[in-house]
């Protein structure tokens, strides 16, 4: 099956860089694009697993190479969404990250929302902002709504 991120894409962008498609390197990607906004720890123990008790999965370290591979190669981006390590996604759909600060919750919200202070960050600045790496802390509504919100 080909889909963007199946062998297929990865193949061709590895072997552009005199690379090769490794199963770890398949397997990363998918437990990416099966997880969403995962860490490499939570990657690293989907594919444990997966493999079973007596099956073979990419250790941490290899886990963590792969996801800085992917990430140069285009087809993940990582995002840090307060403490702790990065999370990983995709990078087919370019989305910013909402994260409320009472419950942990992520939602993806689309990056035109900040076009307007994008815009003024480079006319003021000129800086230009990376919506794949953003990342807001606030309060959901289900917090606010019950009155959960952290102070």
């Amino acid at each position: 099956m080909t889909t963007e991120h199946g062998p297929a894409p990865l193949a061709e962008r590895l072997r552009a860089q005199g690379l090769r498609l490794t199963p770890q390197r398949q397997q990363v990607l998918a437990a990416v694009a099966e997880l969403d906004h995962a860490t490499p720890e939570a990657i690293g123990a989907r594919l444990r697993e997966q493999a079973g008790p007596g099956g073979a999965a990419p250790d941490t370290s290899t886990v963590y190479r792969t996801l800085e591979l992917l990430e140069k190669l285009g087809l993940v981006w990582h995002t840090h969404l307060g403490k702790g390590a990065p999370v990983y996604h995709a990078s087919e759909h370019p989305h910013l990250h909402v994260v409320c600060a009472s419950c942990g919750d992520i939602a993806s919200a689309d990056p035109s929302l900040l076009d307007q202070a994008a815009e003024r960050l480079a006319a003021d600045l000129g800086f230009t902002v990376d919506v794949g790496h953003v990342a807001l802390s606030g309060t959901c509504r289900r917090c606010r709504e019950s009155g959960t919100e952290n102070a």
